[in-house]
């Protein structure tokens, strides 16, 4: 059997990167490993590569990197040519492809709190999953449209072992 892979991290498009930097540093706790940067499609060996990534179109982004308690890294964009914009529907989750992040926090619905205070939203209601177990869910989303669950416990704690009940048909 192979080896389960780690996650590295994660990457996140916003509309203002100084203002989600310092979000995420004062609501979620990050730590900064890179500020801000512009990185312009100037034909520099780093704009090679981001032109490569993201292909035609692509002129300039602003990113920084981040990094959460247990080092998983959050890398966010701010694309400044063509501008990042939050869709309209900001959460297509029938659609492919990643639609939130999750963070482990004990206290989530005072995290729920400062989400809402500082511009964010609670997307629903603080739920325990099961009421023999304490493990608890929130959905929210940042000032930027993105989604974040809040979980009480660490997702091996959750979820190991567990098959979820149904109604006898």
């Amino acid at each position: 059997m192979m080896a389960a892979k780690t996650m590295n991290h994660v990457g996140i498009t916003v509309t203002d990167i100084q203002a989600a930097t310092d979000w995420y540093i004062e609501v979620l706790g990050c730590n900064v490993l890179m500020n801000p940067a512009h990185i312009p499609d100037d034909g520099g060996y780093f704009s090679e590569i981001v032109s490569d990534i993201f292909g035609k179109g692509f002129k300039s982004i602003k990113m920084a990197h981040l990094v959460t308690g247990d080092g998983i890294g959050i890398e966010l964009f701010e694309f400044t040519k063509p501008k990042s914009v939050i869709p309209e529907n900001n959460f297509e989750f029938w659609k492919t492809g990643i639609f939130h992040i999750c963070l482990t926090e004990p206290n989530i619905e005072k995290l729920a709190q400062q989400i809402e205070k500082t511009g964010g939203k609670k997307r629903s209601k603080v739920w325990q999953l099961w009421p023999e177990k304490p493990y608890k869910v929130c959905y929210c989303e940042d000032p930027w449209g993105n989604i974040i669950e809040l979980s009480s416990h660490s997702y091996e704690q959750t979820w190991s072992n567990f098959e979820i009940p149904h109604k006898p048909e």
